[in-house]
This record gives C-alpha cells, structure tokens and sequence, in this order.
C-alpha cells in the first residue's frame, strides 16, 4: 500500500468533520475571548447617590449623561443603606456627597472585581474635579493581599469547570459515550459525584490553607465546587449521550468559549460587551464565579439566584442522561453496532 493509500484509509469523512470541528471551537475560542476581554468598559454600572436633596436631582443627571453611559445611577436614602446594598451586591458602588465639605466619599467593593473598584473611582474623581471637589475612596470588601486583581475566584471556578468535563470525557471514551442502561448511567452519576465532592474539597484546600488566595467560609467554597464540578459534568455527560464524542466539543463551546470569557472574571460584569453581560449569569463559570465572590467577601450574600443556576444544570444534565440510558436504539435492539463514540458501557 502505497503513502497516498494510507493517508486516503485515515482521513475519513468523519475524522475530518471531527478535524473541522475542532478548527471551528478554536476560531470561536479567539473570538469570544478577544471580543469579550479587549476593550472593558463600565456601562450602566448600578451606582448609588446619596446627596442633600437640592444637589441630588442635578448631581443624577449629570452621571446618568456621562459620555458613554458608564453608570445608572439612583438615589439612596443614607449612607447606611448604601453600604447595606454594596454589601448585598445590589449596587456596584455609591458616592456620598458632603452636605458640608467638598469632599465627597465614593464606596467600592474590591472583592466584586478590583477592575471595576478602580473604574469608579476614576470616574467619580473626574466628576467631582469638574465641580471642584475632591473624592476619598472607602473599600467596604476589600480584596485578599493574594488575591490579585480579584481573580482567583474565578481561576478556582474554571479548575472546577475543567475538572468537571475532563472527568465525564474520560468517562465516555474509556466506556463509551452512552451508558448501556439504567444501572451503568447510575454508576456514572455516582462516580461523577464523588469525584465532584472530592475536586470541591481538593480546591478549596488550595485556595485556602494553601495559598491563601481567599478568605471566607472553607465548608461554603468546598459545597460550591462540588457543585459546580457535577453540575458541568452531568452536562458533558448528557450532551456525549445524546452526540457521542461531539459532546466534548459541545461542552467545551458551552463552558469554556461562552462561559469563561462571560463569567465576570477578569472584568465584572457591567464592563462586558451586551452579549457576554447577558449569557454569563446562565452558565457555569458566571454563575460560580458570583458565588465564589459571594462567599469569600460578600458573607455569602446574594447566591441564591447562581446557586439556583448551577443546581439547573446538573439536573437537567443528570435527567438527559438517564433518559437517554432508558432508550434502546433500533441498533441496539438489531445487534447492529453502534457508531464510533457511542459504544455500551
């Protein structure tokens, strides 16, 4: 057999829609992250004004018609109620405005993102110089001294997401992508999630006594990652038993194309584009990467909506699945085998 014959036997139509696909996911990667991460902007940024009544209308307007729209302002009561709401991740920040002085004070909170703390309080800066005040800048949650940058949040997030279909894909290609039955989809599920409580553990190990990297509740980080983990790795699962291997890339394109670059973490949401701002909170690595800041700065303040998102995909992952385990093919009930990726476990 001559070279041109081998190659000809090992370039088949499926390998090279397979090789296709992969080239398509790449390209996507690129877009997605560069499109998503090369020109972070505030827009419409939730931002409290709390103000003597004859200065607040004025002062209002002039941050709602800021070049760009960076803010959407609104009027808060009192100071008080400005740091209740930063802290309860209502609001993305607040300036206070000196009834007596001309200085006023602008409230961040770093551990929701150290981009965005900086952002406001340049902004602020520039407003409060064109009135000819000054602003002094309070961080109600600071981020971690090993934190940098607020990011480690969302790197312990993404370990997770990986951990989690690295684990399923290893699952499908030893035993093939779609359980034979019930039981062995029930196996999976089981091993899926002792692995997932396990890699929860193990991360919040790392993150916390280890590094140092983030403060906040041990058992919290660890009972986040464990979901995470089986959340984005039931949905793997799912998505090999209903497409074979395509799964894999199906979960990549979900997790790490859309989800990453959306997730909030290099950039917190409000400096995303529309489209990345608006997908993120639905996927895995936003929905985790909240919570895990949540966790670590916030008193676990404002998690349910994230957690309610996580726990989605895992049962919905978990159901397809199973579902897909309970129905025999015409193949399956003929002898016939299967295609390529799909073979009983």
């Amino acid at each position: 057999m001559t070279f041109a014959d081998e190659v000809k036997n090992a370039v088949t139509p499926r390998a090279a829609l397979l090789v296709i696909g992969v080239l398509g996911l790449q390209l996507l990667f690129i877009a997605s992250y560069v499109g998503a991460l090369h020109k972070p902007k505030p827009t419409d940024v939730p931002f409290g004004v709390v103000a003597p009544r004859q200065m607040s209308a004025r002062l209002l307007t002039e941050l709602k018609n800021l070049p760009g729209g960076p803010l959407d302002p609104r009027t808060v009561a009192d100071a008080a109620t400005a740091r209740e709401q930063i802290l309860n991740r209502e609001i993305d920040g607040a300036v206070i405005v000196s009834p007596t002085g001309t200085t006023d004070t602008v409230l961040v909170a770093s551990g929701g993102g150290t981009a965005m703390a900086d952002t406001l309080t340049r902004t602020l800066t520039k407003v409060d110089q064109a009135r000819q005040r000054t602003v002094r800048t309070v961080d109600l949650a600071p981020a971690s001294d090993q934190d940098f940058n607020g990011i480690s949040s969302f790197y312990l997030v993404v370990g997770w997401c990986v951990g989690g279909y690295l684990c399923a894909s290893i699952l499908a290609i030893s035993a093939g992508s779609k359980p034979a039955n019930l039981q062995r989809a029930l196996i999976r599920t089981g091993v899926m999630a002792l692995y997932s409580v396990v890699g929860g553990i193990g991360g919040a190990v790392i993150i916390g006594p280890v590094l140092g990297a983030l403060p906040g509740s041990f058992w919290g980080l660890s009972g986040l990652g464990a979901l995470t983990v089986f959340a984005v790795g039931m949905l793997t699962l799912a998505l090999q038993a209903l497409t074979g291997i395509v799964g894999i890339g199906l979960a990549v394109l979900i997790v790490v194309i859309a989800g990453n670059p959306s997730a909030g973490g290099a950039f917190p949401l409000p400096m995303l584009p529309d489209f990345w701002r608006a997908i993120g909170p639905a996927l895995p690595p936003g929905a985790g990467t909240w919570v895990a800041r949540s966790i670590a700065y916030f008193k676990g303040n404002a998690v349910t909506g994230p957690l309610l998102v996580l726990s989605a995909w895992a049962v919905a992952g978990t159901a397809v699945m199973l579902l897909v385990a309970m129905r025999r093919t015409p193949e399956e009930l003929t002898g016939e085998r299967p295609p390529f990726g799909s073979n009983p476990a």
